[in-house]
């Protein structure tokens, strides 16, 4: 399945029938009307099951995927994990050795935008780069899983744009605050159920600028990989049905580039990943 969080006079849980949305709480009223709660109620197979039968349905559950304005899928998790150094080639770039164990650093999420939303660069922040990743949303609450184990508590996947204002991040000596502003995480354009996916470690990965590429790559090249890091974070916390973990970014991030290369209002930034899908999103300047 391809789950959304569409605009409909509010946020409405939908999954992507072709070209169409299914509104599921429309269609199903009992179904909660957010992404996160039917993670956190176990009601994925019941929306499968609504997919499966969706010729059943009435015309007037479906939307158009064109023109509707699409949020991010889940917008409320309680902590968004992301990874640094975790492709080996990104590693390489900033001439360091890769490192004996993940390296993890917190995203507010009220950084969470949508996958074809504005990202907003405010008076003063300079140096702002965009990163492609993988991210994982968590289905269901666990805590000190095996490795061997942990992709069985993955709901989906999504494209994940780890934006990040550098001269921020050096300044402050760690990486929260450059990473955290409104609109630094644009993410979607769906959560993909692993059954969509497929083997996550084998995902073609790509960020265009303008139409031009600047990270190419393939998730076989992270050096954690994802069952190893969910096991990982899992021994120190607990994670909760809609968290998000981002996996970290392959090389060719604008900071590492010569001369060095970062977004400017009116650019345009895609992040691709195989059989997941595309954020676009325009760079704009704002002065409040």
């Amino acid at each position: 399945m391809k789950l959304v969080t569409f605009d409909e006079k509010g946020s409405q849980p939908g999954a992507v029938i072709g070209d169409t949305i299914l509104a599921l709480h429309k269609a199903q009223p009992f179904l909660p009307d957010s992404i996160e709660e039917i993670l956190r109620r176990g009601l994925l197979p019941e929306v499968q099951n609504l997919v499966d039968n969706a010729s059943e349905l009435e015309r007037e559950h479906f939307r158009p995927v064109r023109g509707t304005a699409l949020y991010p899928p889940v917008s409320r998790p309680s902590k968004i994990i992301c990874l640094g150094l975790n492709y080996e080639g990104h590693a390489r770039e900033q001439k360091r050795d890769p490192p004996p164990h993940p390296i993890l650093f917190a995203k507010a999420p009220s950084a969470l935008s949508g996958p074809f939303d504005d990202i907003e660069i405010r008076s003063g922040v300079e140096n702002v780069d965009a990163e492609a990743e993988l991210a994982v949303v968590i289905g269901s609450t666990c805590a000190m899983i095996p490795a061997d184990e942990a992709l069985d508590y993955v709901a989906g996947y999504m494209v994940f744009n780890d934006v990040s204002a550098r001269r921020i991040q050096r300044e402050d000596r760690q990486w929260f605050r450059g990473k955290s502003f409104d609109t630094f995480a644009p993410c979607g354009p769906w959560l993909a159920t692993p059954d969509e996916v497929g083997d996550p470690q084998r995902l073609a990965i790509s960020q265009r600028l303008n139409g031009d590429t600047m990270q190419e790559s393939n998730t076989a090249e992270m050096i954690f990989p994802i069952a190893e890091i969910l096991s990982f974070v899992s021994a120190a916390m607990t994670l909760m049905p809609g968290d998000i973990i981002a996996t970290g970014t392959p090389e060719g991030v604008g900071l590492f580039r010569d001369p060095p290369l970062f977004l400017k209002e009116g650019d345009i930034v895609e992040i691709e990943i195989e059989r997941i899908g595309i954020l676009r999103n325009r760079v704009t300047r704002v002065s409040t």
